[in-house]
């Protein structure tokens, strides 16, 4: 790559004597409006000729020339290749989501099966970073189809599926042995070897390699018939069928096909991309995306910039199916061919049994997008009648939610979660670890977690006292630190919401009244007789109190967003405990640094597995001599060593 080059302007920016200065080659250029915020990142074969396109006369779409109105400056970085390009474009756009481009949005993480690095590997289910040991096969559209895969290979291969913990930690075999699905390596009911075979066999199966698995299996079968093993024999003979059978169900055009179907619908500027995938010859389901369009109504370009984003994170396979014509396809199997390492075709002209699957995953996307376009016309619904329950002006773009959740004072945990006129947003959840509180005090809990949200987004908005600013971090705010919520909802009753009224007082935050419609709006949630859902009781800022009853689609809305807020701190707070009875024990011994507390935990599977062991068998754990085996075992029993 060559250095990147920028042009800025001042006032109107003259794109015509920007691009004569621009050079031939491929590249990535990036618009930039005033304030400095993306406006759009794009490829070029010809970073000249493509720029030029924005300020010529031709006739553009709205959007375009929306955009080319906004430009004050143009940065652009020459590229070696257009493969090159367009990975390049693929890691701006994705980190810098620009304003302008068609982006895809995918708040999860994809599901893959994990064949893990152990001495007595496990096959389980992971979606998260890559970072544990072992092979990873994906990712699958959904974490059905995951699951329907493990479903297959456990009674294929009866790999063990349970966690280390579970796995160290076990006298007899469990019910996955009982009724056939694991071999039981947990109490030595396999030989290694057998094992071993077993996770080859498992891998072959799952890169699709089934001639050569099919290949492998039948001269085992041969072997031991000679041998006179002949239920070994039967048995490799079952998996075999076994194996044949699911092929023969799942063959695409009578071969074992490799491929993605992709098709792409559209209802103004919204934009439904389904997935139809096929790995190994198996149909692993669809999966449905909803890229941000950013006004284009063009389905060919939104496909095109799906297909672009996706299989720059993902693995392409090697064929990929589109309904449709899209731009820069030879870049794109060439990009494709040299991330994946082998060849990789994409084709919008099939027939026969292709075709129909075209079909399907188009009518699919059209059923989905319907689907969603409804559910966000029903969200649109509730959120007016929230508007009319609570006298707003207007309806509210951003709603937060927090709840705070112990047991009996133990691991508090408070929870934020976000919701907008599309729903959940997910991305902007958190959680709060309380400290430094009277155990049980809710209300210093509330007020602990309030602080910590809006403190900063006082700061960042210049309404923060000098008194209410000591203690602030010093690093700027997150734009969504910056951001306030149109309602703020307390799940809590009175008590509550005068710690939250407290907090947003000292920190200036501006209450919602009718002479300032954009100040925040506080709104307690208590519980109703009984604690039955629907006959809650809103406490509003003026002290009026509202019971809109079950049947008020505004009320629906609030305990949809509370309940929310409710699971996701009982999740916080649940992992919050059991960290804390899993480690703070250990660490109230002497001599039990973070190393050997990690010995011990990794030896025993945990602390139930620690305190199940003896002195003796403590002792065998590196870095830890007699003497404090001993103390660490009658710490955990609660008895004296001197007795």
């Amino acid at each position: 790559m060559s250095p990147r080059r920028t042009a800025e302007g001042s006032g109107s920016f003259d794109g015509k004597a920007y691009v004569s200065t621009l050079s031939t080659a491929p590249g990535v250029y990036r618009m930039l409006a005033a304030d400095g915020a993306v406006l759009y990142v794009g490829k070029a074969a010809s970073l000249r000729k493509r720029v030029a396109n924005y300020f010529s006369g031709a006739p553009k779409p709205t959007r375009i020339m929306s955009m080319v109105s906004q430009i004050a400056a143009i940065e652009v970085t020459a590229t070696r290749t257009e493969a090159e390009a367009l990975l390049l474009e693929n890691q701006l756009i994705k980190s810098l989501k620009p304003r302008y481009n068609v982006m895809l949005r995918d708040d999860k993480s994809y599901p893959y099966v994990l064949l893990t690095g152990d001495e007595w590997p496990r096959l389980a289910f992971h979606r998260g970073p890559r970072s544990m040991p072992g092979r990873y096969f994906g990712p699958y559209p959904s974490a059905s189809s995951v699951r329907e895969t493990l479903n297959v290979m456990h009674k294929l291969f009866r790999l063990r599926s349970c966690e280390d913990s579970v796995f160290r930690n076990r006298s007899r075999p469990c019910l996955q042995y009982q009724i056939g699905r694991c071999s039981a390596p947990c109490v030595n009911l396999v030989d290694p070897q057998e094992y071993a075979q077993a996770v080859h066999r498992a891998g072959l199966f799952l890169d699709g390699r089934s001639s050569e698995l099919n290949e492998e299996l039948a001269q085992a079968m041969e072997q031991a018939s000679e041998a006179l093993e002949f239920e070994r024999a039967a048995a490799l003979r079952d998996l075999i069928a076994t194996i044949r059978g699911l092929q023969a169900r799942q063959y695409v055009d009578g071969s074992i096909a490799d491929l993605d179907v992709l098709a792409c619908t559209m209802q103004g500027s919204q934009a439904c991309v389904m997935l139809l995938a096929f790995r190994d010859g198996r149909n692993l389901g669809t999966r449905a995306f909803f890229p941000r369009t950013a006004g284009s109504e063009d389905p060919a370009e939104v496909l095109a910039a799906f297909v672009s984003q996706y299989y720059a994170e993902q693995l392409p396979p090697r064929e990929i199916v589109l309904d449709r014509a899209i731009e820069d396809v030879a870049l794109l199997q060439e990009a494709f061919s040299i991330n994946a390492g082998r060849r990789v075709q994409i084709k919008t002209s099939v027939r026969s049994e292709r075709a129909g699957y075209v079909e399907l995953v188009r009518r699919n996307a059209a059923l989905s997008l319907a689907a969603r376009i409804d559910s966000q016309s029903a969200q649109q619904a509730r959120l007016e009648a929230l508007r009319e329950l609570l006298g707003m002006e207007s309806a509210p773009r951003r709603i937060e939610c927090f709840d705070i959740s112990h047991t009996m004072g133990e691991a508090t945990v408070a929870s934020c979660v976000v919701f907008d006129g599309e729903g959940p947003v997910r991305s902007q959840y958190r959680r709060y670890n309380i400290t430094g509180v009277v155990p049980g005090d809710d209300y210093a809990a509330m007020h602990q977690a309030l602080t910590r949200r809006f403190r900063r987004a006082a700061a960042a908005l210049g309404t923060l006292p000098d008194a209410a600013g000591e203690g602030v971090e010093t690093k700027a705010p997150a734009p969504r630190d910056a951001v306030l919520p149109d309602v703020l909802l307390i799940d809590g009753g009175a008590g509550q919401v005068a710690q939250a009224r407290d907090v947003m007082q000292s920190l200036g935050i501006p209450a919602r009244s009718a002479a300032n419609p954009e100040g925040v709006l506080l709104v307690g949630v208590a519980k109703g007789e009984a604690r039955k859902a629907g006959h809650e009781t809103l406490l509003l800022p003026d002290g009026r109190e509202l019971k809109p009853g079950p049947d008020s689609a505004g009320l629906q809305l609030v305990q949809q967003v509370r309940d929310e807020a409710h699971r996701f701190a009982i999740t916080g707070h649940r992992g919050r405990r059991q960290k804390t009875r899993s480690v703070s024990r250990l660490e109230d011994i002497p001599g039990i640094g973070p190393r050997r507390r990690a010995n011990l935990l990794r030896h025993f599977g945990g602390l139930a597995g620690l305190k199940a062991a003896g002195a003796e068998e403590i002792a065998q754990v590196e870095g830890v001599n007699a003497a404090l085996a001993r103390r660490i075992y009658d710490s955990l029993h609660g008895t004296d060593s001197a007795t």
